[in-house]
Protein backbone atom coordinates (compact mmCIF):
# COMPACT_ATOMS: atom_id res chain seq x y z
CA UNK A 1 0.00 0.00 0.00
CA UNK A 2 1.20 3.51 -0.78
CA UNK A 3 0.25 4.73 2.69
CA UNK A 4 1.37 8.16 3.79
CA UNK A 5 4.47 8.36 1.64
CA UNK A 6 5.44 11.87 0.67
CA UNK A 7 5.75 12.82 -2.99
CA UNK A 8 7.99 15.42 -4.63
CA UNK A 9 7.14 16.56 -8.16
CA UNK A 10 9.16 18.49 -10.71
CA UNK A 11 6.31 19.64 -12.96
CA UNK A 12 8.56 20.79 -15.76
CA UNK A 13 7.86 22.36 -19.12
CA UNK A 14 9.76 19.59 -20.90
CA UNK A 15 9.64 16.67 -18.43
CA UNK A 16 7.76 15.70 -15.28
CA UNK A 17 9.57 13.76 -12.57
CA UNK A 18 7.99 12.19 -9.48
CA UNK A 19 10.01 11.30 -6.39
CA UNK A 20 8.50 9.00 -3.77
CA UNK A 21 10.02 8.92 -0.31
CA UNK A 22 11.89 5.67 0.20
CA UNK A 23 11.73 4.76 -3.49
CA UNK A 24 13.49 7.61 -5.29
CA UNK A 25 12.54 8.81 -8.79
CA UNK A 26 9.68 6.59 -9.98
CA UNK A 27 8.44 8.66 -12.95
CA UNK A 28 10.52 10.58 -15.50
CA UNK A 29 8.52 11.31 -18.65
CA UNK A 30 7.94 14.16 -21.12
CA UNK A 31 5.24 16.68 -20.14
CA UNK A 32 3.15 15.90 -23.21
CA UNK A 33 -0.42 14.69 -23.65
CA UNK A 34 -2.20 13.48 -26.82
CA UNK A 35 -5.93 14.18 -27.18
CA UNK A 36 -8.63 13.18 -29.67
CA UNK A 37 -9.88 16.59 -30.84
CA UNK A 38 -13.40 15.32 -31.66
CA UNK A 39 -14.15 13.39 -28.47
CA UNK A 40 -11.74 14.94 -25.95
CA UNK A 41 -10.47 11.45 -25.13
CA UNK A 42 -6.94 11.20 -23.73
CA UNK A 43 -4.99 8.90 -26.02
CA UNK A 44 -1.44 8.96 -24.70
CA UNK A 45 0.57 10.69 -21.96
CA UNK A 46 4.31 11.14 -21.51
CA UNK A 47 6.80 9.22 -23.65
CA UNK A 48 4.18 7.81 -26.04
CA UNK A 49 2.55 11.23 -26.49
CA UNK A 50 5.88 12.91 -27.23
CA UNK A 51 6.46 10.49 -30.10
CA UNK A 52 3.34 12.00 -31.69
CA UNK A 53 4.55 15.64 -31.62
CA UNK A 54 4.49 17.04 -35.15
CA UNK A 55 3.19 13.74 -36.55
CA UNK A 56 -0.52 13.71 -35.68
CA UNK A 57 -3.47 13.76 -38.09
CA UNK A 58 -6.08 16.53 -37.80
CA UNK A 59 -8.16 14.45 -35.37
CA UNK A 60 -5.37 14.13 -32.79
CA UNK A 61 -3.58 16.92 -30.95
CA UNK A 62 -0.34 16.40 -29.05
CA UNK A 63 0.18 19.28 -26.60
CA UNK A 64 2.49 20.42 -23.84
CA UNK A 65 0.21 21.82 -21.12
CA UNK A 66 3.02 23.73 -19.41
CA UNK A 67 4.77 26.72 -20.90
CA UNK A 68 7.67 28.63 -19.33
CA UNK A 69 7.41 26.49 -16.20
CA UNK A 70 3.74 27.26 -15.48
CA UNK A 71 0.37 25.79 -16.42
CA UNK A 72 -0.83 27.05 -19.79
CA UNK A 73 -3.72 24.59 -20.21
CA UNK A 74 -5.25 23.76 -16.82
CA UNK A 75 -7.46 20.81 -17.76
CA UNK A 76 -4.80 18.91 -19.70
CA UNK A 77 -2.19 19.72 -17.04
CA UNK A 78 -4.52 18.28 -14.38
CA UNK A 79 -5.09 15.09 -16.38
CA UNK A 80 -1.35 14.74 -16.92
CA UNK A 81 -0.56 15.33 -13.25
CA UNK A 82 -3.13 12.74 -12.15
CA UNK A 83 -1.72 10.25 -14.63
CA UNK A 84 1.86 10.64 -13.41
CA UNK A 85 0.93 10.49 -9.71
CA UNK A 86 -1.22 7.40 -10.26
CA UNK A 87 1.61 5.80 -12.21
CA UNK A 88 4.02 6.59 -9.37
CA UNK A 89 2.05 4.83 -6.69
CA UNK A 90 -0.62 2.72 -8.34
CA UNK A 91 -3.52 4.57 -6.76
CA UNK A 92 -3.50 6.50 -3.49
CA UNK A 93 -5.06 3.71 -1.48
CA UNK A 94 -6.66 4.75 1.79
CA UNK A 95 -4.28 7.58 2.62
CA UNK A 96 -3.65 10.64 0.51
CA UNK A 97 0.00 11.77 0.52
CA UNK A 98 1.47 15.17 1.04
CA UNK A 99 2.79 16.55 -2.24
CA UNK A 100 5.51 19.13 -2.81
CA UNK A 101 5.69 20.66 -6.29
CA UNK A 102 8.72 22.58 -7.54
CA UNK A 103 7.79 25.91 -9.17
CA UNK A 104 9.71 28.77 -10.82
CA UNK A 105 10.67 31.39 -8.28
CA UNK A 106 9.10 34.27 -10.22
CA UNK A 107 5.59 32.94 -10.90
CA UNK A 108 2.47 35.00 -10.15
CA UNK A 109 -0.12 34.34 -7.45
CA UNK A 110 -2.59 33.22 -10.12
CA UNK A 111 -0.06 30.73 -11.50
CA UNK A 112 0.66 29.48 -7.97
CA UNK A 113 -3.04 28.99 -7.27
CA UNK A 114 -3.47 26.97 -10.49
CA UNK A 115 -0.68 24.57 -9.49
CA UNK A 116 -1.92 24.26 -5.90
CA UNK A 117 -5.45 23.44 -7.05
CA UNK A 118 -4.22 20.98 -9.66
CA UNK A 119 -2.26 19.12 -6.99
CA UNK A 120 -5.29 18.88 -4.71
CA UNK A 121 -7.57 17.75 -7.53
CA UNK A 122 -5.01 15.12 -8.44
CA UNK A 123 -5.57 13.56 -5.01
CA UNK A 124 -3.09 15.06 -2.53
CA UNK A 125 -4.01 15.67 1.13
CA UNK A 126 -1.80 18.75 1.23
CA UNK A 127 0.09 20.59 -1.49
CA UNK A 128 3.21 22.65 -0.85
CA UNK A 129 4.99 24.80 -3.42
CA UNK A 130 8.78 24.97 -3.29
CA UNK A 131 10.87 27.32 -5.42
CA UNK A 132 12.96 25.33 -7.88
CA UNK A 133 16.35 26.79 -6.86
CA UNK A 134 15.70 25.73 -3.26
CA UNK A 135 14.56 22.29 -4.42
CA UNK A 136 17.66 21.99 -6.59
CA UNK A 137 19.96 22.90 -3.71
CA UNK A 138 18.32 20.42 -1.32
CA UNK A 139 18.28 17.69 -3.98
CA UNK A 140 21.96 18.30 -4.68
CA UNK A 141 22.80 17.81 -1.02
CA UNK A 142 23.64 21.41 -0.04
CA UNK A 143 23.08 22.47 3.57
CA UNK A 144 20.70 25.31 2.76
CA UNK A 145 19.92 26.13 6.40
CA UNK A 146 23.44 27.20 7.37
CA UNK A 147 24.36 30.94 7.50
CA UNK A 148 26.41 31.02 4.32
CA UNK A 149 25.72 31.69 0.66
CA UNK A 150 25.05 29.05 -1.98
CA UNK A 151 24.34 30.03 -5.59
CA UNK A 152 22.19 27.75 -7.74
CA UNK A 153 21.55 27.99 -11.49
CA UNK A 154 18.84 25.64 -12.79
CA UNK A 155 18.48 25.67 -16.60
CA UNK A 156 15.25 23.84 -17.39
CA UNK A 157 13.04 23.52 -20.44
CA UNK A 158 10.94 26.65 -20.01
CA UNK A 159 12.76 28.77 -17.42
CA UNK A 160 16.20 29.39 -15.97
CA UNK A 161 16.19 29.90 -12.21
CA UNK A 162 19.09 31.69 -10.53
CA UNK A 163 19.18 32.15 -6.76
CA UNK A 164 21.42 32.77 -3.79
CA UNK A 165 20.34 30.80 -0.72
CA UNK A 166 21.23 31.33 2.94
CA UNK A 167 19.59 30.33 6.24
CA UNK A 168 16.90 28.31 4.49
CA UNK A 169 15.65 31.20 2.36
CA UNK A 170 16.29 32.72 -1.05
CA UNK A 171 18.14 36.00 -0.57
CA UNK A 172 18.42 37.22 -4.17
CA UNK A 173 17.09 35.66 -7.34
CA UNK A 174 16.30 36.05 -11.01
CA UNK A 175 13.98 33.97 -13.17
CA UNK A 176 14.07 34.28 -16.95
CA UNK A 177 11.73 32.49 -19.33
CA UNK A 178 14.67 31.52 -21.50
CA UNK A 179 15.94 27.95 -21.39
CA UNK A 180 15.99 24.73 -23.41
CA UNK A 181 12.85 25.50 -25.44
CA UNK A 182 14.30 28.80 -26.66
CA UNK A 183 17.49 27.02 -27.68
CA UNK A 184 15.44 24.53 -29.72
CA UNK A 185 13.57 27.39 -31.39
CA UNK A 186 16.87 29.15 -32.14
CA UNK A 187 18.15 26.01 -33.89
CA UNK A 188 14.93 25.75 -35.95
CA UNK A 189 15.32 29.40 -36.96
CA UNK A 190 19.02 29.03 -37.80
CA UNK A 191 18.42 26.05 -40.10
CA UNK A 192 15.53 27.87 -41.79
CA UNK A 193 17.54 31.04 -42.40
CA UNK A 194 20.87 29.43 -43.28
CA UNK A 195 19.79 26.39 -45.30
CA UNK A 196 16.21 27.31 -46.25
CA UNK A 197 15.12 24.04 -44.66
CA UNK A 198 12.26 23.61 -42.18
CA UNK A 199 12.78 21.21 -39.27
CA UNK A 200 10.58 20.50 -36.25
CA UNK A 201 11.27 21.18 -32.57
CA UNK A 202 11.86 17.49 -31.82
CA UNK A 203 14.59 17.40 -34.46
CA UNK A 204 16.08 20.62 -33.08
CA UNK A 205 16.12 19.12 -29.59
CA UNK A 206 17.96 16.07 -30.92
CA UNK A 207 20.54 18.34 -32.58
CA UNK A 208 21.00 20.23 -29.30
CA UNK A 209 21.57 17.00 -27.37
CA UNK A 210 23.91 15.47 -29.95
CA UNK A 211 26.14 18.44 -30.84
CA UNK A 212 24.94 21.42 -28.76
CA UNK A 213 27.80 23.37 -27.19
CA UNK A 214 28.49 26.85 -25.85
CA UNK A 215 32.28 27.04 -25.56
CA UNK A 216 34.79 27.39 -28.40
CA UNK A 217 37.06 24.36 -28.82
CA UNK A 218 38.31 22.18 -31.67
CA UNK A 219 36.53 19.21 -30.11
CA UNK A 220 33.15 20.95 -30.09
CA UNK A 221 33.64 22.62 -33.49
CA UNK A 222 34.08 19.25 -35.17
CA UNK A 223 30.90 17.65 -33.86
CA UNK A 224 28.44 16.70 -36.61
CA UNK A 225 24.91 15.40 -37.04
CA UNK A 226 22.56 14.93 -39.99
CA UNK A 227 18.93 16.11 -40.12
CA UNK A 228 16.15 15.80 -42.66
CA UNK A 229 13.70 18.63 -43.25
CA UNK A 230 11.58 20.24 -45.94
CA UNK A 231 13.36 22.39 -48.54
CA UNK A 232 11.47 25.68 -48.49
CA UNK A 233 12.19 26.31 -52.17
CA UNK A 234 11.13 22.96 -53.64
CA UNK A 235 8.85 21.63 -50.91
CA UNK A 236 10.72 18.33 -51.07
CA UNK A 237 12.66 16.48 -48.33
CA UNK A 238 16.29 17.50 -47.96
CA UNK A 239 19.07 16.15 -45.78
CA UNK A 240 21.76 18.45 -44.40
CA UNK A 241 24.76 18.06 -42.08
CA UNK A 242 25.11 20.46 -39.15
CA UNK A 243 28.36 21.15 -37.28
CA UNK A 244 29.01 21.98 -33.65
CA UNK A 245 30.36 25.45 -34.44
CA UNK A 246 27.08 26.31 -36.19
CA UNK A 247 24.90 25.21 -33.30
CA UNK A 248 27.03 27.19 -30.85
CA UNK A 249 26.35 30.29 -32.94
CA UNK A 250 22.66 29.40 -33.30
CA UNK A 251 22.02 29.22 -29.54
CA UNK A 252 24.38 32.02 -28.53
CA UNK A 253 21.65 34.58 -27.82
CA UNK A 254 19.58 32.52 -25.33
CA UNK A 255 22.74 31.17 -23.68
CA UNK A 256 24.17 34.64 -23.12
CA UNK A 257 20.81 35.81 -21.75
CA UNK A 258 21.16 33.08 -19.10
CA UNK A 259 24.74 34.19 -18.33
CA UNK A 260 23.56 37.80 -17.94
CA UNK A 261 20.86 36.62 -15.51
CA UNK A 262 23.57 35.01 -13.35
CA UNK A 263 25.64 38.20 -13.42
CA UNK A 264 22.63 40.35 -12.52
CA UNK A 265 21.89 38.12 -9.52
CA UNK A 266 25.50 38.32 -8.32
CA UNK A 267 25.35 42.12 -8.53
CA UNK A 268 22.34 42.14 -6.17
CA UNK A 269 23.94 39.73 -3.67
CA UNK A 270 25.36 41.02 -0.35
CA UNK A 271 29.20 41.05 -0.35
CA UNK A 272 29.54 38.51 2.47
CA UNK A 273 27.46 35.98 0.53
CA UNK A 274 29.42 36.67 -2.66
CA UNK A 275 32.57 35.78 -0.73
CA UNK A 276 30.97 32.45 0.23
CA UNK A 277 30.02 31.79 -3.39
CA UNK A 278 33.57 32.54 -4.53
CA UNK A 279 34.76 29.91 -2.07
CA UNK A 280 32.12 27.25 -2.81
CA UNK A 281 31.44 27.84 -6.50
CA UNK A 282 28.19 28.08 -8.45
CA UNK A 283 26.05 24.92 -8.55
CA UNK A 284 24.44 24.23 -11.94
CA UNK A 285 21.62 21.77 -12.66
CA UNK A 286 18.80 21.09 -15.10
CA UNK A 287 18.95 19.75 -18.65
CA UNK A 288 20.45 22.97 -20.04
CA UNK A 289 23.44 22.66 -17.72
CA UNK A 290 24.44 19.54 -19.69
CA UNK A 291 25.25 21.61 -22.77
CA UNK A 292 28.88 21.00 -23.63
CA UNK A 293 31.09 23.73 -22.18
CA UNK A 294 28.34 25.47 -20.21
CA UNK A 295 30.29 25.17 -16.96
CA UNK A 296 33.44 26.59 -18.62
CA UNK A 297 31.57 29.51 -20.18
CA UNK A 298 29.82 30.46 -16.94
CA UNK A 299 33.06 30.21 -14.98
CA UNK A 300 34.89 32.36 -17.52
CA UNK A 301 32.15 35.00 -17.55
CA UNK A 302 31.79 35.27 -13.75
CA UNK A 303 35.29 34.44 -12.53
CA UNK A 304 33.80 31.83 -10.16
CA UNK A 305 34.29 28.06 -10.21
CA UNK A 306 31.23 26.16 -11.47
CA UNK A 307 30.19 22.77 -10.08
CA UNK A 308 27.77 20.38 -11.82
CA UNK A 309 25.19 18.80 -9.51
CA UNK A 310 25.13 15.01 -9.29
CA UNK A 311 22.31 13.77 -11.55
CA UNK A 312 21.34 17.35 -12.55
CA UNK A 313 18.07 16.31 -14.22
CA UNK A 314 16.50 14.97 -11.01
CA UNK A 315 17.58 17.56 -8.41
CA UNK A 316 14.26 19.44 -8.28
CA UNK A 317 12.14 16.31 -7.82
CA UNK A 318 14.49 14.86 -5.20
CA UNK A 319 14.68 18.17 -3.32
CA UNK A 320 10.89 18.55 -3.40
CA UNK A 321 10.52 15.12 -1.82
CA UNK A 322 13.25 15.67 0.75
CA UNK A 323 12.05 19.10 1.95
CA UNK A 324 9.21 17.54 3.95
CA UNK A 325 11.87 16.42 6.43
CA UNK A 326 13.09 20.01 6.90
CA UNK A 327 10.60 21.51 9.35
CA UNK A 328 12.02 25.07 9.35
CA UNK A 329 11.82 25.39 5.57
CA UNK A 330 8.44 23.68 5.41
CA UNK A 331 6.91 26.32 7.69
CA UNK A 332 7.76 29.01 5.13
CA UNK A 333 6.14 27.27 2.16
CA UNK A 334 2.83 28.35 0.68
CA UNK A 335 0.45 25.44 0.98
CA UNK A 336 -3.19 24.51 0.73
CA UNK A 337 -5.16 21.68 2.33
Amino acid sequence: MFGRNDVGIDLGTANTLVYVKGKGIVVNEPSVIAINVSTGEILKVGIEAKKMLGKTPATIKAVRPLRDGVIADYQTALIMLKYFIDKAKGGFGIFKPRVVIGVPVGITDVERRAILEAGLEAGASRVFLLEEPMATAIGAGLDVEEPSGNMVVDVGGGTTEVAVISLGSIVTWDSVRIAGDEMDEAIVQYVRETYRVAIGERTAERVKIEIGNVYSSDEYDGLETTVTGIDLSSGLPRRITLKGIEIREAIKQPVMAIVESVKATLEKTPPELVADIMERGILIAGGGSLLRGFDKLLSEETGIDVVMADDPLTCVARGAGMVLEKVNILKKLQRVE
